[in-house]
């Protein structure tokens, strides 16, 4: 068997082996690439060969970008004596075309980051005290491995809980991750609802599956209506289209509490309330279907319910709504006249609009709209909300379940500091093993969370690139590959192609990737079987296989022709070109469910309603957008920040000090109200917690809303904390979908106002009003 100990080993066989991937460059320029003929594209290449290609004056290596954003963008990076020089965009991606987002351009910063894990550790002080040792990997997954079996022998392996999530998208270094070796330990499975679990289970319930349409469609729009999305920040390269399509003429609607960065070049910005997004919609319905906007016919012949439907949106005159939503009611009629008598419209919505307590009715309802007026299977028209279903990976072949002992029991995620603190019991969790995440950082009400680490008898494991706020109270830490480092295969969620990636360079110090560390683990737990062991491309071909017998997307799509041309599309047919063009839908009655058997089935309301979420039951009591309440108290957004993916890069310095020092965005009324000034250190605080924040006090916010950005690292923090002390765990209406935006806050000035001046003339908060004006 290999050793553990492989510093600095030269770039595997199995990450270039039999690829186009790689490239002689004979300049640095990358806009020939495609003419350039491969170095390695044999079979039977040796480690040494692909050493001394390594070594060779340039090489331009083929990747994809791994992380959290629908754009999965097709990268090169230019190699020259075994390190990584340049990382660019392919001019050649239908998507990337040529340029990278503000968080990913300086990516070689992250690879090469001084402060990157290069050797596993092991604690030797408190847990967050920060004392570690270094220690072998043989060490460190001989102990991991032992103190498993202990755990197993005396409690069973449903004491051991993995936690991953999105700081990968790969198909190997997360998908397979998330499942073979845990399921052959029988370790508690994980409900990964962090994100976008309600919407995805209102899109599959309402249309059967999540089929966006092709981004390039924007340009057949007449009307855009981007609800609860800031693709500015959260998906940069559809801005480009979303200006095409308005200079041919397309209208622009941004519906968000928040004017952000796309909201700013819209033809029209609506600021409803958060989470009263349902009540709008169905006062947009209730309209349609008065005034007989809606699309009769299509409706009879292609969907179930919609008389259910338009009773539903009796309810929601624009009146009422208005008084829900903050929106006014002419407002609300004007848009919907103008969604009723413009085809092809198109709905985009994204995640943070249903991360409220009644975020799965708030996506059935945004579904619902178009259908009403007829809208899908058609060119430049429908819902876009994720491209998801075209592929789904064969489970069998990911996990391999039947071959292993049933999941005893699945933890929510969002509930991860409960569960750690009582809330599953019988028996308890004993260890946890951290890849791809950062939950002390990333997840709800970050008090509970923290509690639950420092428990003695809990034994964690993290495998990352940094010292991460969660790392900081694991015991065990194991260095992690970046993605110029590892192997693997992309689905984006935001277009059509399959993206392949071929490392670039060995990996640094003693790094490891996922799936390798899962192999250890696996030999060190006595687990023989093949499927634990397979090389990365084998289990990528192994997947992939599979799920291409019975998906004909995939025909012609093999792990050969992904090494060879790295960006490969669907094999899409033109008539399927636009989703569900034939008016077929995979529901249980082959049409559009606005009445939803599954959801019945669920013992939820099958029709779409608006409630307002617990936490703002008393809050939205009369009208929400008279003084808040009596505490007075505001709504608090953790939305995403313009140079971080979650919590990843948010320890680059360079991006850290272009995103700002960390602020909270207040109306003017509102600060005025609590004698807050720009750049005075403000206290917020929430049933959960508290964190202090610099004020940035901005009319891009509605009164009643205030916006923190997410990611922060605690360390990294003025007070050690972030936004995640104040939000809710609390789960949704819906596929246990976090809240936290659900969250109620009161918000006092920290300094006297002659002191925020003074504060506010600094070069950092210079910066930070420039950057948010």
């Amino acid at each position: 068997m290999r050793s553990h100990n492989s510093a600095n080993s030269p770039v595997p066989p199995s990450a270039t082996t039999g690829t186009n991937n790689t490239l002689p460059l004979s300049s640095s320029s990358v806009s020939s690439v495609s003419s350039v003929p491969s170095v390695l594209n044999s079979p039977s290449a040796s480690v040494s060969s692909v050493s001394s290609a390594v070594q060779s004056p340039s090489l331009l290596v083929r990747g994809a970008c791994p992380h959290d954003c629908p754009d999965t963008c097709a990268t090169l990076t230019e190699v020259r004596d075994g390190r990584a020089v340049s990382f660019t965009a392919d001019p050649d991606h239908p998507i990337t075309q040529g340029w990278l987002c503000a968080k990913v351009r300086p990516y070689l910063d992250r690879v090469y980051s001084p402060d990157r894990l290069r050797h596993p550790l092991r604690r030797v002080g408190p847990k967050g005290s920060d004392q570690w040792q270094r220690i072998s990997w043989d060490d460190a997954i001989g102990e991991i491995a032992t103190r498993w079996q202990a755990i197993i022998a005396e409690h069973g392996g449903a004491t051991i809980l993995p936690y991953s999530y999105s700081g990968t998208l790969g198909l190997l270094q997360l998908g397979v991750c998330n499942h073979r070796l845990w399921n052959r330990l029988g370790a508690s499975g994980l409900e990964r609802a962090i994100c976008g679990a309600a919407a995805e289970a209102a899109v599959q319930a309402t249309y059967g599956a999540r089929l966006a349409p092709d981004p390039a469609d924007l340009l057949h729009s007449r009307l855009i209506i981007l609800w609860g999305h800031n693709p500015a920040s959260t998906g940069p390269h559809l801005m480009p289209l979303l200006r095409a399509a308005q200079r041919n003429g397309a209208y622009l609607v941004v519906i968000d509490p928040r004017r952000t960065l796309t909201a700013r070049s819209a033809d029209e910005h609506i600021q409803p309330w958060p989470a009263t997004d349902a009540a709008l919609a169905l006062g947009l319905m209730h309209i349609l279907f008065r005034d007989g906007l809606h699309d009769e016919a299509w409706l009879a012949a292609n969907t179930v319910g919609w008389h259910d439907l338009r009773a539903r949106a009796a309810a929601y005159p624009p009146e009422r709504v208005a008084a829900l939503t903050g929106v006014p009611a002419a407002t609300i009629e004007a848009l919907a006249h103008r969604y009723g008598t413009t085809k092809p419209a198109l709905l985009k919505f994204a995640d943070g609009v249903q991360r409220h307590g009644n975020g799965g009715q708030t996506a059935r309802a945004l579904a619902c709209l178009p259908a009403v007026t007829g809208q899908i299977g058609v060119l430049g028209g429908g819902l876009a909300y994720s491209t998801s279903d075209y592929v789904r990976w064969d489970l069998p072949a990911l996990g391999h379940a039947s071959e292993c002992p049933p999941t005893p029991r699945i933890v929510n995620m969002n509930r991860l500091g409960a569960a750690l603190t009582g809330e599953v019991a019988d028996p308890p969790i004993q260890s946890l093993y951290v890849f791809c995440a950062n939950p002390v950082t990333s997840s709800p009400n970050a008090t509970r969370t923290i509690r639950g680490l420092q428990r003695d008898d809990l034994f964690t494991v993290v495998h990352d690139l940094f010292l991460t706020d969660t790392a900081r109270y694991a015991d065990i830490v194991l260095p992690a590959t970046s993605q110029l480092e590892h192997v693997d295969l992309h689905k984006p969620y935001g277009h059509r192609n399959l993206q392949y990636n071929t490392p670039a360079i060995p990996p640094l110090g003693e790094a490891k990737s996922n799936w390798d560390v899962m192999r250890l683990l696996a030999s060190a737990m006595g687990y023989d079987e093949p499927w634990l062991h397979q090389e990365a491309e084998a289990v990528i071909a192994e997947v992939l296989d599979a799920t291409r017998a019975t998906n004909p997307l995939l025909d012609g799509i093999t792990l050969e022709r992904l090494q060879a041309e790295g960006t490969v599309p669907l094999n899409i047919p033109p008539a399927r070109h636009v989703p569900f063009a034939d008016l077929r839908f995979p529901t249980p009655s082959g049409k559009v469910e606005l009445r939803s058997a599954v959801m019945a089935s669920r013992g939820l309301d099958p029709l779409p309603d608006y409630t307002p979420p617990a936490e703002f039951a008393d809050h939205y009591a009369a009208s929400p957008g008279k003084e808040m309440s009596r505490e007075g108290k505001l709504i608090l957004i953790s939305a995403a920040a313009h140079h971080f993916v979650s919590s990843s890069m948010a320890n680059q310095p360079s991006l850290a000090a272009k995103e700002g020092a960390p602020y909270v965005e207040i109306h003017p009324l509102d600060a005025a109200a609590r004698g807050i000034h720009s750049g005075g250190e403000v206290e917020l605080t929430s049933a959960r917690g508290s964190c202090r924040l610099r004020a940035v006090v901005t009319a891009n916010v509605a009164p009643g809303v205030t916006v923190a950005p997410k990611g922060r690292w605690q360390r990294l923090s003025p007070d050690g904390r972030n936004v995640n002390w104040t939000t809710s765990d609390a789960l949704a209406d819906l596929a246990g979908q976090s809240t936290f935006h659900s969250n109620l806050v009161t918000i006092v000035p920290v300094i006297p106002a002659a002191a925020a001046t003074a504060t506010a003339a600094s070069p950092t908060f210079a910066h930070a009003k420039s950057a948010h004006p």
